[in-house]
């Protein structure tokens, strides 16, 4: 007669299988990491594109967080060094309470940037969403991605994943060490590749330029 598993049998299964899930993460988290890591470049090494994509980072008191800002004010310098011609802003608006679109777009209009070379995503609610709309919707090829450190690993292996010649440009300062997203990271780098794999519809899909 077959012998029942005992318990320290299945434990053993499972740690098993958990550490098996903890490797496959770890190394799809690797590999989004350095997949497009030489297209992550310094402001003065950025190359000229036809617009910068800014992704929302939320907003304070109906105006751009810090992290937000700190992304908007990288966009801006890049416009006025001419490495830019427009500048696309794209953020979540899906509560009509929580603007950030605009709030991005009356920031950088009161930076010096004309109406007239911004555009503006309403439906980026996701770092692929907004990918996938530059290039469907705003029928953009090239630009130059701008966020945090702790971001860009992701947002060029996605937006280069779907069709886009995309470069990063960091928003913070190389100094500062460390970052409290990090561990999120881990976790939406191999998220991120399942979204590359999979190519679901983006957020908005059937929502236009204005």
């Amino acid at each position: 007669m077959a012998r029942r598993p005992t318990l320290r049998t299945a434990l053993r299964w499972t740690a098993a299988g958990l550490g098996l899930l903890i490797a496959l993460f770890a190394l799809a988290s690797s590999y989004v990491d350095l997949r497009y890591a030489s297209r992550i470049v310094s402001p003065a090494e950025a190359p000229a594109a036809p617009a910068a994509l800014v992704f929302g980072a939320g907003l304070t008191r109906s105006e751009p967080s810090p992290l937000l800002a700190e992304r908007l004010d990288m966009a801006i310098a890049l416009y006025r060094q001419g490495k830019v011609k427009r500048i696309l802003v794209s953020g979540d608006n899906s509560d009509r309470y929580h603007d950030e679109t605009e709030a991005m777009r009356r920031y950088a209009v009161d930076q010096g940037v004309p109406a007239g070379d911004l555009l503006a995503d309403d439906w980026g609610l996701s770092t692929y969403d907004s990918c996938v709309r530059a290039r469907e919707v705003f029928h953009l090829d090239e630009v130059l991605l701008v966020t945090q450190r702790f971001h860009l690993p992701r947002a060029t292996f996605i937006a280069n994943s779907v069709g886009l010649d995309a470069h990063g440009v960091p928003a913070d300062p190389i100094s500062r060490r460390g970052s409290p997203y990090a561990l999120r990271e881990l976790v939406s780098r191999p998220l991120a590749l399942g979204m590359v794999l999979l190519r679901p519809r983006p957020a908005g899909a059937d929502q236009r330029t204005p």
